[in-house]
């Protein structure tokens, strides 16, 4: 074989070089470590803080009337208009008052015979008395005119009574609102002839307050009465004072007094039901209508606040990570509790010192140090 020329051996050997030297340079521009991943980094929200409990029931009247009459007879007129608000004493129907006039009427003659009958029977009896002092009458005699005179006394008593019974019919021909609420509509129309206590005519419900029915887990009622009775200020849960919410509502803006608990566990259910009480001077609030009730958990206490993004999931457990200032991230395990000023309530883990991870975890990885990037939270998380 023939050896290459030496201008040929000279180029070669230019090429290798070159082409060592270009890949020595690109593995020292390439094979440094990559720089650490940006993460925003917080310090946790610390603060007094109320704890609360939120659960959802129903509205209900604290009154509901069904109208019925309390005399038959002819429904004569309606005088309400259908889903108006009454008040205690409006005229709501008339039943025709003419017999239980014309009853009245009788009764006033009755009244009338039997107070003629009492007077002539008692002044018989005071003569009859005089003439036994003087012997001139027979004890007899006497005795028969003292037995008219009670039989005249009472039918007098018994003739008022009957006026007065004739009387209180006749009232009852005017039906009226029993008390102040909203009334629904007419279920029976003028003409028609309705009986005594079995017709219903209509239903009236109190509007204000209303009640607010709501069910309690068993867990969650021992909860809240061994909370009021280690307070000292009460014995029991009633007497809280909470919120309460309709379903379109996102805060609970109504007051709301806790004043009736029931007096045994439903077995069925295994739940608890209470009752709280509601102004409801606008008459907004309807019975019926679904709703949520907000109830505290104790008294003031500190606590330690962060957004849910800067908790993360390890199998089982919830951490947040810890950073350092030289960017060093270490996970701590952590007990979320209850949702406060849209940050999320941390039971253990964390003492309120520390600086967390609250944005960018997808980039934190086991054993990298991180770029720190300090933000402030506000005292309140805006929605």
């Amino acid at each position: 074989m023939q050896r290459a020329s030496l201008p040929l051996r000279l180029a070669l050997s230019v090429a290798l070089l070159t082409g060592v030297c270009g890949t020595s340079a690109l593995a020292q521009s390439a094979g440094g470590p990559p720089p650490a991943p940006p993460v925003q980094v917080a310090a946790p929200v610390v603060k007094d803080i109320q704890e609360t409990l939120s659960f959802t029931g129903r509205f209900d009247a604290i009154q509901t009337v069904q109208v019925k009459a309390r005399v038959a007879g002819y429904l004569q007129s309606i005088a309400f208009a259908e889903g108006s608000f009454v008040h205690k004493g409006d005229l709501l129907c008339t039943i025709d008052p003419r017999p239980y006039q014309a009853a009245v009427d009788q009764a006033i003659a009755a009244v009338t015979v039997s107070e003629t009958t009492l007077q002539f029977a008692t002044s018989d009896l005071e003569r009859a008395t005089q003439l036994q002092k003087t012997g001139n009458i027979t004890d007899q005699l006497f005795d028969q005119r003292r037995q008219a005179f009670l039989q005249a006394q009472a039918r007098a008593v018994g003739d008022k009574a009957a006026l007065a019974a004739a009387k209180l019919n006749l009232e009852f021909t005017e039906i009226r609102a029993p008390i102040d609420g909203r009334i629904s509509r007419r279920l029976v129309s003028e003409g028609n002839l309705i009986g005594a206590a079995d017709t219903l005519l209509t239903t009236i419900v109190a509007a204000d307050p209303i009640d607010f029915y709501f069910d309690l887990d068993e867990a969650t009622f021992l909860a809240l009465e061994r909370v009021a009775v280690e307070g000292g200020t009460k014995a029991s849960i009633v007497g809280l004072k909470g919120a309460v919410a309709t379903t379109d509502e996102s805060e609970p803006k109504r007051q709301a007094v806790v004043d009736f608990f029931d007096n045994r566990v439903d077995q069925a259910s295994g739940t608890m039901r209470l009752r709280a009480k509601v102004p409801n001077a606008d008459l907004f609030l309807t019975p019926g209508l679904f709703g949520k009730i907000r109830l505290p958990m104790g008294g003031l206490h500190r606590g330690v606040l962060i957004p849910d993004e800067a908790i993360a999931s390890d199998q089982t457990r919830r951490i947040v990570y810890a950073v350092a200032t030289d960017g060093t991230v270490t996970p701590k395990p952590v007990v979320p509790g209850a949702k406060i000023d849209g940050y999320r309530l941390i039971r253990s883990g964390l003492d309120g010192s520390e600086t967390i991870a609250v944005n960018g975890l997808v980039r934190i990885r086991p054993g990298v140090k991180v770029t720190p990037q300090r933000v402030e939270l506000p005292p309140v998380k805006a929605n």
